[in-house]
């Protein structure tokens, strides 16, 4: 199971390497340098606005099915033609509330008219991700690569054209942006949906009420997480334009910054995707996860570290690098972001090892209590700080958060502790911080400098035997493991 998982991590990660960081850095950042701080911050934070009620478009089926088809394969025909029928029905429902709440908050009849089309993209990519868990349920690890990617590919392919193809007489508009994700979304959702028929056969739809009771009482406990994920992820920037007198100008500043933290946690996502078809198959098993969460951990904290200790060192360099306006402020805001990343990237490993085993209860008092904490902060921070004061509460609840989800999890499943194991860790962390503090001071070039504590850090694993490069190569080498 290691090697398998060491083989398609590198295809998930090759693949969105090679597209999604061109879609962040060339497309989404050129579109808010074009139209500028304020006219994104209001698309940002009405997109922010759209995920808050995004748990209705799921309701945990997401989740629950991914666990379920990984480990019941032979239902995906009669679960898909059920599920089916509940998305498009809760997809009704979730606009309905969306444009609901909107209407509530005194949102003008501009920003209801983006905020239609944002949720019927939120229905699409939420759409988008069920299909894909059919097919991660199935094992079919390289399709599902390749899908996670296609939309951004499209969407990349649009965008280039009416950014500098010269086919319009008007400058871009933020609209453009939005209509250009809903026709990627829709081409991405139809093969997809290709695919999983491909696998299930033909379908019916089915509107059977006690099945989609059923399959809601299995899942709500995944939609409860969802939510309260979902809001102390993502309601940072919604408050910062509701609360600011220059609201949606300061939700564009933390948007600048927000956009290169998000990217980078596309990484610990691509972990968990693998992750949890993988735990679930193992758990229902009987079979141990330890080394499995082990070799996880270490492949995940390696490079974050270096990236995130590169990152805040850099802060300022690299805002300059990629924006016109707004440096400092923006800068200031990435350095908190950048160290709740570490927390972020260890929920996905942890947080998702505890869906895997079911352990819901427990995932949601730790979520509420990061929600609660994080809501009841900014409430007085963010008048008070800004947006920077947002960005410290979410450095403060995903820290918080990952380091109690590790403790259930090592309570949870017993794993010893490896002293030697953490030891190393802890002289990483230490030495790497030192190394990054006095690089600005030995190499003039930042560039160069941020290379260099990458460099550093993967040395410096190799150095302590967290990463053992042999014992990967033998893996990935070794066919009979499975």
């Amino acid at each position: 199971m290691n090697r398998k998982f060491i083989l398609n991590l590198i295809l998930l990660v090759t693949l969105n390497l090679l597209v999604k960081p061109f879609w962040v850095f060339g497309i989404d950042r050129t579109v808010q340098n074009v139209v500028g701080a304020d006219s994104y911050g209001f698309y940002f934070a009405l997109f922010n606005f759209s995920l808050i009620c995004n748990m209705l478009l799921d309701l945990g089926i997401t989740n629950y099915n991914n666990r379920h088809i990984s480990q019941n394969g032979h239902e995906l025909a009669s679960s898909f033609e059920h599920i089916l029928t509940l998305r498009l029905a809760l997809g009704v429902l979730y606009v309905a509330v969306t444009i609901g709440a909107a209407l509530l908050c005194n949102y003008t009849s501009q920003q209801i008219s983006m905020l239609w089309l944002l949720s019927l993209n939120q229905f699409l990519l939420s759409f988008i991700l069920y299909l894909r868990s059919n097919l991660a349920g199935l094992q079919l690890f390289k399709t599902d690569s390749i899908i996670s990617v296609l939309d951004r590919f499209l969407l990349i392919a649009i965008c280039s054209v009416l950014l500098w193809g010269n086919v319009t007489s008007s400058t871009f508009r933020i609209e453009w942006f939005v209509w250009a994700q809903t026709a990627t979304y829709l081409l991405t959702a139809a093969v997809a949906l290709c695919l999983v028929l491909w696998h299930s056969g033909m379908v019916k739809l089915k509107f059977d009420r006690r099945q989609w009771m059923h399959v809601l009482k299995q899942s709500y406990p995944f939609a409860i997480l969802t939510l309260l994920m979902s809001t102390y992820n993502r309601i940072d920037s919604v408050m910062i334009e509701r609360l600011l007198p220059n609201g949606a100008c300061q939700a564009g500043i933390y948007a600048q910054s927000f956009r290169i933290y998000d990217a980078a946690c596309m990484f610990g996502f691509l972990f968990s995707q693998l992750l949890l078809p993988m735990f679930s198959k193992m758990i229902k098993q009987r079979q141990s996860v330890a080394d499995l969460v082990r070799l996880s951990t270490i492949l995940m904290v390696v490079p974050v570290v270096a990236l995130t200790v590169a990152c805040v060192v850099y802060r300022i360099q690299i805002i300059d690098l990629l924006y016109n306006a707004h440096i400092q402020e923006s800068a200031a805001i990435f350095a908190p972001l950048m160290v709740g990343f570490v927390g972020v990237s260890l929920t996905y490993i942890y947080g998702t090892l505890l869906t895997a085993n079911g352990s819901l209860r427990l995932l949601n008092i730790v979520a509420l209590c990061g929600m609660l904490f994080n809501v009841m902060a900014n409430l007085v921070v963010i008048p008070r700080y800004g947006a920077f004061g947002a960005a410290v509460v979410s450095m403060l609840t995903q820290t918080l958060t990952s380091i109690v989800q590790i403790i259930i999890a090592f309570y949870t499943f017993d794993f010893a502790i490896n002293k030697t194991k953490s030891l190393a860790c802890l002289v990483y962390v230490v030495v790497i911080v030192i190394f990054a503090t006095t690089m600005p001071m030995v190499v003039n070039s930042w560039v160069v400098g941020f290379v260099s504590i990458i460099l550093i850090g993967g040395v410096l694993a190799l150095l302590l035997r967290l990463v053992k490069a042999r014992a990967i190569f033998e893996l990935l080498h070794n066919k009979n493991i499975v």
